[in-house]
């Protein structure tokens, strides 16, 4: 693999209020992207290895791509624009009807491409460009992570007590927004589906937060 790249893991998929903050990277760094709602319900969905009654959009990808024996094969997260991020979805594809294996590269959103990798396992990379430029927010996933734990704990020390669920105290929206100042800036989000759109790289952290 290219020394240009460095690979990355999906360390965490948070909700926030009206879309998801994605933190990726490693035990040197990690970043995060703000994704719209429902492909981060779709990220989350695959990573807990939910089942669901009909395939969704990346379950329909997904389908689609093994029917003609293709599958993602890595993921690249190449640019930043300002706060905007783009990826490159790098498919293999090897059948009876061919020769040789083919392998395609095509422009897609990081949210699209970071489904689609989670979905089938493909590792996940970031142009040294780009990891280079993004802020390092480890400490503020560490933060969200002990907050989650300290509230699974008081849950888990409740239920033992048999005590009302009221007094538990709960990981909300805001928790993950005050711990370190976690809020995405606003911005237009011209999508309205879970995979793809004619401006399929406008995202990133101008997400916009719905308003009150």
């Amino acid at each position: 693999m290219n020394k240009d790249v460095i690979e990355v893991q999906v360390r965490a998929v948070l909700p926030l209020e009206g879309s998801f903050a994605v933190f990726l990277g490693n035990e040197t760094k990690v970043f995060v992207i703000y994704i719209d709602e429902s492909v981060g319900t779709a990220i989350s969905m695959f990573m807990r290895g939910v089942s669901k009654e009909r395939p969704l959009t990346h379950d329909l990808v997904g389908h689609l791509l093994l029917a003609f024996g293709a599958r993602v094969e890595r993921v690249v997260i190449n640019n930043i624009n300002g706060s905007v991020f783009h990826a490159r979805l790098i498919i293999s594809a090897e059948n009876e009807l061919q020769t040789t294996r083919k392998v395609i590269e095509l422009d897609a959103r990081p949210s699209d491409s970071i489904a689609m990798a989670v979905q089938q396992s493909a590792p996940i990379f970031v142009a040294k460009s780009v990891w280079d430029t993004v802020e390092d927010v480890s400490g503020t996933l560490a933060q969200i992570e002990k907050k989650g734990l300290e509230v699974q704990q008081a849950a888990e020390a409740a239920e033992e007590d048999d005590e009302d669920d009221d007094d538990i105290e709960e990981f909300s929206d805001e928790d993950i927004n005050t711990i370190a100042g976690l809020e995405p800036e606003k911005g237009d989000d011209e999508y309205d589906d879970g995979f793809g759109g004619d401006e399929d790289d406008e995202e990133g952290e101008e997400w916009k937060k719905a308003d009150g």
